[in-house]
C-alpha cells in the first residue's frame, strides 16, 4: 500500500470506530415519556435499514396509562426516528422524529446519557424534548 493511502486509512480508523461505538450505545429498546393521556411507547433503536451508518427507531409496542399493552394501537411497526447521524460522543443530529399524536414530523437530534436518551424535535430554533428511558 502506498504511504499516503496507508496514512489516510490509519487516520480514518478511529473515526469509523467512534461512529460505530456511538450508534451501538444507543441501540436497544427505549420507553418514551407518557403522552397527554398517560400512554407511552416502546421504541426500538437500531441502524437504519436504508443506511447502516445512520440510526433509526421503530414503534415496537404501546401501553395505556394503566401499563397494560395496547394491542389496538395503529402505529405499531412504524418509524418514529429517522436518519440520525452520529455527531461526536453520544450525540446524533440531522434526523427527524415523527409525533404520532399530532401526525407531524420535526427535525431532530438526540443525546445519549447512560440509560437516558434526550430526544428533541425542533421547528426553527425552538425545540421540545423528551427523556426516554432504556428498557433493554
Amino acid at each position: 500500500m502506498r504511504p499516503k493511502i496507508l496514512a489516510m486509512v490509519v487516520a480514518l480508523v478511529p473515526t469509523l470506530a467512534a461512529t460505530a461505538a456511538a450508534a451501538a450505545g444507543v441501540e436497544g429498546l427505549w420507553r418514551t415519556e407518557s403522552d397527554e393521556n398517560g400512554g407511552y411507547l416502546y421504541v426500538t433503536i437500531a441502524p437504519c435499514a436504508s443506511d447502516a451508518a445512520k440510526t433509526c427507531g421503530t414503534i415496537s409496542n404501546a401501553f395505556a396509562k394503566s401499563g397494560e399493552e395496547d394491542k389496538t394501537y395503529v402505529n405499531l411497526g412504524k418509524p418514529i426516528v429517522s436518519d440520525m447521524e452520529p455527531d461526536g460522543d453520544d450525540k446524533f443530529k440531522g434526523g427527524t422524529i415523527w409525533d404520532p399524536s399530532h401526525d407531524k414530523v420535526y427535525k431532530s437530534h438526540m443525546t445519549l446519557k447512560g440509560d437516558h436518551l434526550d430526544v428533541e424535535g425542533c421547528v426553527s430554533i425552538i425545540c421540545v424534548g423528551q427523556d426516554w428511558k432504556r428498557v433493554q
